[in-house]
């Protein structure tokens, strides 16, 4: 008789013990896309990635030089699709090419935004890169670019060209015209794993 009583309790037990188990399953959903301290880290680390991107960049006065690379005739940057901006790369650029050896060859996605205030006070945006959504784990970086009336627009092959963006149809408005500044631009670059 202890024997099945002995039997009969472990059999509860283990019904018990099971029952629990299904019970946490149930109520705690984990999925790939769930936030854990891991995903987190890696949102850190690229946003690190592209704030340290952008500091170089900016440093070596290489932004600059990208945002100049304008096609006043075509109203778009060189070399980028009939939408105006680049969707598979960074443009043919020095920063262009930081910007893909850092995420691109890495299997990251980015994107590159310039902000700008408009002469009438509206914030506009121009897009750069458009490599698509990014995705709820994204993570972004900005820096400032001063642009100045004397600086000169760049040709097909990023050479300096005797236009400026004061004489010439540009993406950007002159902010004041009484001043040699001619605008402030952010520039975003938005940073996500494919």
């Amino acid at each position: 008789m202890r024997a099945q009583a002995h039997t009969l309790e472990g059999i509860v037990a283990a019904l018990l013990v099971l029952s629990s188990v299904v019970i946490a399953l149930q109520v705690t959903a984990v999925t790939p896309l769930t936030a854990s301290t891991a995903s987190q880290h890696i949102e850190m680390q690229e946003r690190a990635s592209a704030a340290g991107v952008l500091s170089a960049a900016r440093s070596d006065d290489q932004i600059r030089p990208t945002l100049l690379y304008w096609n006043e005739s075509g109203a778009r940057f060189h070399g980028a699709g009939t939408n105006g901006y680049y969707t598979t790369g960074g443009p043919p650029t020095v920063f262009g090419d930081r910007l893909d050896e850092a995420f691109g060859d890495q299997g990251y996605a980015f994107n590159v935004v310039a902000r700008y205030v408009r002469a009438d006070g509206n914030i506009r945006e121009r897009r750069v890169v458009y490599m698509g959504r990014p995705s709820d784990s994204a993570a972004s970086s900005s820096a400032t670019v001063t642009l100045y009336d004397s600086d000169r627009l760049r040709d097909a092959t990023g050479n300096e060209t005797e236009e400026t963006v004061a004489t010439n149809p540009f993406f950007v408005d002159d902010i004041d015209e009484q001043s040699n500044v001619y605008a402030v631009v952010e520039v975003e670059v938005i940073v996500w794993r494919m």
